[in-house]
């Protein structure tokens, strides 16, 4: 039985510790400054990314790998022997995934298998963590598929948003809403709704108000966790997110809640403070089967 290889790209927002002891490959998207181009996670950092910003008052681009790059990076394990399996980034919000499944093409049939995520940030790192705990346990790809597309509907993803102001230079929303909102105090929430990211709710005051209410919404499905993993998220916002994280490790029962930074691409489109909670439901027998 051939091993199996995880990949991930650089979206997934993976700490270095996971990818060591998982082995996990990590594609990186590319972060464009005018004509410069970075690598995310290797060539710049959120906060490179944020002093630069500052300094030009202006967003980056964020693109795709190129279906070259995941050549690059499928073919040496493809000639080891090795059965590979990546898990991108929602289609809905890159051409990351249709890159990936155009580059597995030139490869053997059956020994890629190309997963859209339709989640983001730590929301495609919960998959990732299923997929790679089953591969360490000798599941077949074939079968750590099939597990990947059982908890991809169940994965809930959230964050609070502590500015307007990267929305509003991103496009996101106009001018006239920047304002009203910075001088409302509105905290958007975001969540990931079938690969896309919608406005779930919006809290006026301060932020710890709309952050409550994110941490109350997932207390409220605590019965419904699969209590392998929650993930809190954040940009800039260390402390939040780790008392976050002690209020979940104490009310959940999780086995592991886990902090995590947001990398170049989360904090482009939100900005600093940014703080999200991920998990997945637990799974209906029907589901399973």
């Amino acid at each position: 039985m051939s091993k199996v290889k995880v990949f991930a790209d650089s979206t997934s927002d993976l700490p270095a510790a996971w990818i060591s002891q998982y082995h996990i490959g990590i594609i990186p998207l590319y972060v464009v400054f005018d004509e410069e181009s970075y690598k995310d996670g290797t060539e710049i950092t959120p906060a490179d990314l944020y002093q630069q910003v500052e300094k030009s008052d202006k967003l980056p681009k964020t693109t795709a790998p190129s279906p070259k790059d995941f050549m690059d990076a499928f073919g040496p394990h493809i000639e080891r022997g090795e059965d590979i399996l990546y898990i991108s980034l929602s289609s809905e919000l890159s051409s990351t995934y249709q890159n990936a499944r155009i580059a597995a093409a030139e490869f053997p049939e059956d020994r890629i298998r190309i997963v859209d995520s339709l989640n983001l940030c730590s929301g495609i790192g919960l998959l990732v963590m299923k997929a790679v705990r089953a591969a360490e346990s000798g599941s077949s790809l074939n079968e750590i598929v099939s597990l990947v597309e059982t908890y991809r509907p169940l994965v809930e993803t959230e964050f609070v948003i502590d500015t307007l102001e990267y929305l509003y230079k991103g496009g996101r929303c106009s001018g006239m809403q920047n304002f009203i909102g910075s001088l409302l105090q509105i905290r958007p929430v975001l969540k990931v709704v079938d690969g896309g990211i919608i406005p779930a709710y919006r809290v006026r005051g301060r932020k710890e108000k709309a952050v409550q209410q994110m941490l109350d919404n997932t207390l409220a499905n605590r019965d419904l966790m699969d209590n392998d993993l929650i993930i809190v998220a954040h940009s800039f916002a260390e402390e939040e997110a780790l008392r976050l994280a002690a209020i979940l490790r104490e009310q959940t029962g999780a086995r592991e809640v886990a902090v995590t930074e947001a990398g170049c691409v989360i904090s482009s489109h939100c900005g600093k403070h940014t703080i999200g909670i991920m998990y997945t439901k637990k799974p209906s027998v029907s589901e399973i089967l």
